[in-house]
């Protein structure tokens, strides 16, 4: 039986919630919302594809210039070896001064490649963001326009709505009338009084 319950229960919840989810749906706030956080997800997404980027090309940046300086350092050295007459010494500094500047190069070009895709990805994050902001204003303006638009609303409904008019007659005509019986309560009650008193004098002064 509590199965039974807990079943009945989390279906009458989902139901409700789905309910929810159709009403927020067709509201263009909620949609824009929806679209802003989406953009902020992907403008997320990409400013760490850009970090990401800067690191490798830093780190093909480091390389380059590791394999460029021993390249040059092994030019001097097979220089040094050929003047001194060691044929062996110089034909195995050139071979690594050869390996080191083909490394050089190869890094150079995955250097400069590496920089032109992020320059294109700071570009484009930047075009992102700028989007993002006029994302925001756009919200403010719709939720600036969603408010004036029910406010109208609420003022139309009190000024021109005949069932209000007629109660505030029927309401304003009530209290009138309770006032004119107040009026004339207090009329009636001094009249009384001031008959009373001049009957009081009069029986006073014939004693």
């Amino acid at each position: 039986m509590g199965n039974l319950f807990t079943r009945l229960k989390d279906t009458i919840v989902a139901d409700f919630n789905e309910m929810l989810d159709q009403k927020e749906q067709k509201n263009p706030i909620t949609q824009l919302n929806q679209y802003v956080r989406q953009c902020e997800q992907e403008v997320k997404k990409i400013r760490a594809l850009v970090e990401k980027q800067y690191t490798l090309k830093q780190e093909f940046t480091k390389e380059f210039h590791q394999a460029k300086n021993m390249a040059d350092k092994r030019k001097r050295q097979a220089e040094v070896a050929l003047n001194a007459g060691e044929q062996d010494l110089y034909e195995q500094v050139q071979e690594e001064q050869t390996y080191y500047q083909e490394r050089a190069d190869k890094l150079e070009t995955v250097r400069q490649n590496a920089i032109k895709e992020l320059e294109t990805l700071e570009a484009k994050y930047v075009q992102m963001r700028h989007k993002l902001k006029d994302l925001y204003v756009k919200r403010m303006e719709l939720k600036g326009r969603e408010n004036v638009a029910k406010a109208h609303k609420g003022m139309n409904k009190v000024l021109h709505s005949d069932m209000h008019a007629e109660t505030s007659s029927s309401k304003f005509a009530e209290m009138e009338s309770y006032i004119e019986r107040l009026e004339n309560q207090v009329n009636s009650d001094y009249r009384v009084y001031t008959l009373d008193a001049r009957i009081a004098e009069l029986e006073k002064k014939a004693q």
